[in-house]
């Protein structure tokens, strides 16, 4: 019920009190869809998700970890066990209404420190194989029969992320307001002469064809009915905030668009991480608004979305001599959607002890994060084992891992 309650409240509120309704009662539903967040650098999963309850945490931590709930600076309590950073309140609703689930201790089972071999990890899907020539989220886009045209995948940034590489073309969308501004293939005459100039059906010709289409939706698609309500809330959330926004209106307005993905790096804290204040808490708080935002946009259409939020590993278990963290091993990673069942921790906490430790420093990783892609993947469009094979190759799920993730 609470759920049901969350979600009529969304459909209906004004976004983050910033604007008036963004869009009428009724809209399409125009099938599942999956919006990737990467989060660039190494998130602490330690500060954003805090084991407060577990003893070890604090002795680790005396500079930069987070108090218990109800103290200054303390975390937002979850289940008695876990906290979310004060900084991340925004997203507390979404847990309560069991719209948004941590797995904890979540990661890649290759032993690389290194951000580039970690995020390549991540992005193809094929720990520790770097001969990999395509990314996952491409992958899927094969296995979707609703995946077809120039916008079926979006990347929202200033590249496309290997994740969205592959076989399958896919549009991109400039961070920032400037996206939606007028640009040299907007001009008839210059766009008239490069039909011209690319006019045999070859390679190039194709692509030129193939990417003016998509420019067109794309643009078509932010300057839809619901535009003006859109850029009053982004004149007040810019940022990251802004980007989510304007995937939303996309997501509403051009039914072809099946999966996206957003980056937001300078999640590499080394140096003076911070508390409940600080570097992190900085970067923290509009992850949170712009997660958000964007559920509160997207409206109805939340229903049929399943948004992941994940990044290439987590942190050191202990704080450094800079009150920072290096790079570690397991992180957290989070589920947001209508079809999740959120509100709960899932996965298999393995403790802090330095017994428990991966090489004595680090979370280990209890579950690997393609296990989480296989069984949200799975539930939310609906793929057997062979299709989810192809998306993942070489990865052997474990029966009945996380079965209550997802329903």
């Amino acid at each position: 019920m609470l759920r049901r309650q969350l979600l009529k409240a969304i459909a209906a509120a004004p976004l983050l009190a910033l604007g008036p309704r963004l869009y009428g009662a009724e809209l399409p539903q125009p099938g599942p869809r999956l919006v990737v967040v990467l989060l660039r650098g190494g998130l602490d999963g330690l500060s954003a998700v805090v084991p407060w309850a577990d003893a070890d945490y604090r002795a680790a931590r005396p500079r930069i970890g987070l108090g218990a709930p109800g103290t200054a600076g303390g975390v937002l309590d979850l289940d008695g066990r876990f906290g979310l950073h004060p900084a991340l309140a925004p997203l507390m609703p979404l847990w309560s209404a069991g719209l948004l689930a941590c797995v904890h201790a979540c990661g890649s089972p290759d032993p690389t420190r290194s951000h580039f071999d970690a995020q390549d990890d991540l992005d193809t899907g094929t720990p520790g194989r770097r001969s990999t020539a395509s990314g996952w989220l491409n992958r899927l886009l094969t296995e979707l029969p609703q995946a077809r045209g120039p916008t079926a995948g979006l990347s929202v940034g200033a590249q496309i992320p290997r994740l969205l590489s592959g076989p399958r073309p896919v549009a991109m969308l400039a961070s920032g307001r400037g996206a939606g501004r007028a640009s040299a293939m907007d001009r008839p005459g210059l766009a008239t002469a490069l039909d011209r100039l690319y006019a045999p059906d070859d390679a190039l010709g194709r692509a030129w064809r193939t990417g003016r289409a998509a420019r067109a939706e794309l643009m078509a698609g932010l300057n839809g009915a619901d535009a003006g309500a859109d850029r009053e809330a982004e004149d007040t959330a810019r940022g990251w905030s802004g980007d989510a926004i304007r995937l939303a209106r996309l997501m509403r307005n051009e039914p072809k668009l099946r999966v996206a993905a957003l980056t937001l790096g300078g999640w590499d804290t080394h140096i003076s991480q911070g508390s409940a204040e600080g570097q992190l808490a900085r970067r923290l708080g509009p992850l949170a608004d712009g997660l958000a935002a964007f559920a509160q946009a997207l409206g109805p259409l939340l229903a049929e979305t399943l948004v992941v939020v994940v990044s290439e590993f987590g942190r050191t278990v202990r704080e450094n001599g800079n009150s920072g963290t290096d790079h570690g091993h397991g992180g957290v990673l989070w589920l947001l959607g209508a079809r999740v069942h959120g509100g709960r921790m899932h996965g298999d906490w393995p403790g802090l002890g330095e017994a428990a430790r991966w090489q004595g420093r680090d979370l280990a990783v209890s579950t690997d994060f393609r296990t989480v892609l296989w069984r949200a993947l799975g539930a939310h469009f609906a793929l057997d084992d062979a299709a989810l094979a192809r998306v993942l190759p070489g990865f052997k799920f474990p029966a009945g891992a996380l079965d209550g993730l997802t329903g």
